[in-house]
């Protein structure tokens, strides 16, 4: 891997409190400089056939970013050439080249331990195509400056407006991945897992190396899946949708399957290390009594159906052996979900393991 290192950054290490924080969102560029003074935001691009826009996604990055890093992903469109031959570059980019191609999460993972290493502490990850708008990158990190959040990303389903320039076929399927995600990463409250504008406290960043996130188009599920096990906080911040000219390199048609079977593995493995693995509560009684009357009942009424004779009425009593498991089954399960629904993490793992680094380091 070779490096193009920046300039030193002009970020003063100050600190920022919570009250200019929360209202970051209205301030102007300057304002955020000096709000932001010491927060230590670096963006990771991953650039894989980039050359078009990556460009014009740097010049748009705002001056209170301490550093960015450009992660070429084996691009055959050798973006990393196009950045270095840059003069007038923004002195803040590092250019990180990667010799095989490992996808946008084996990119993205690998621009959070170079930022990391260069001194981040909020990486925000960037898609190289100028399809996020840079003017949110303040909402994103707010949360987890305040300590609010571990993790933090874009949703574009928050208001009506924000949907008018997405295609339709999207919408429907972004609804679909949406309430697969739910189910399989134990996160109720987030929605558009797919979005890619995403930011994460580096400390939490470090805890997802070490573990195995699908490197490809799955990355930003499965890494929502991940922050699940370590019980990290995630939060939806609202921004709108945005498309130009650029050309996606997912097809629908080729991860609907794949994706269907990870969601489905991500499922299983999740209640099983949460419910009965890792604890056993209320909800893992709910489902273990839930299920074995549900296919009780469900086995009982179809074996009778199976045997009885041509035109046989099924006694009442026959009826409530069959019905009452299923019903009791049904409740039982629902109770399940229910826990799960307001079993969501609540409170920020990323000062805890700070306070942690700073022990070992006395």
């Amino acid at each position: 891997m070779e490096l193009k290192r920046p300039a030193a950054s002009p970020m003063t290490a100050s600190a920022t409190h919570p009250v200019v924080l929360a209202g970051l969102a209205g301030q102007d560029d300057a304002g955020l400089q000096r709000a932001l003074a010491g927060a230590r935001v670096w963006i990771v691009i991953p650039c894989y056939k980039a050359r078009a826009h990556i460009l014009r996604v740097i010049a748009k990055i705002p001056r209170w970013v301490e550093g960015v890093v450009c992660v070429d992903d084996a691009c055959p469109q050798n973006t990393a050439g196009l950045l270095e031959m840059q003069k007038d570059l923004d002195p803040r980019v590092a250019v990180l080249r990667l010799t095989e191609n490992q996808g946008v999460g084996g990119a993205v993972l690998a621009g959070y331990a170079e930022a990391e290493r260069r001194g981040g502490r909020i990486l925000v990850k960037v898609d190289s195509d100028d399809q996020m708008d840079l003017g949110y990158l303040s909402h994103l990190v707010t949360p987890i400056l305040l300590g609010e959040a571990d993790y933090t990303k874009g949703n574009r389903f928050t208001s009506v407006g924000h949907l008018g320039p997405m295609p339709r076929i999207r919408i429907f399927g972004n609804a679909m991945l949406s309430f697969a995600a739910k189910l399989s990463t134990g996160y109720w409250g987030i929605f558009d897992p797919t979005n890619g504008f995403t930011a994460i406290e580096a400390s939490v960043a470090r805890q997802i190396r070490d573990k195995k996130v699908a490197r490809r188009f799955f990355f930003e599920t499965d890494i929502l899946y991940h922050l699940g096990t370590l019980r990290a906080v995630a939060r939806d911040v609202p921004i709108p949708a945005r498309y130009g000219d650029e050309i996606s390199n997912l097809r629908i048609r080729d991860v609907v399957g794949p994706f269907a079977f990870k969601h489905g593995r991500n499922f299983l493995v999740r209640i099983a290390g949460q419910y009965f693995f890792r604890d056993f509560n209320v909800a893992t009684v709910e489902m273990v009594l839930g299920a074995l009357l549900l296919a009780f009942g469900s086995v009982y009424g179809l074996h009778w159906i199976a045997l009885r004779d041509p035109g046989d009425v099924a006694p009442a009593g026959v009826v409530m052996a069959a019905a009452l498991p299923v019903i009791i089954g049904v409740q039982l399960l629902l109770q399940a979900l229910n826990f799960d629904v307001m079993n969501t993490p609540t409170r920020a793992i990323h000062p805890y393991l700070r306070a942690l680094e700073r022990m070992g380091s006395d």
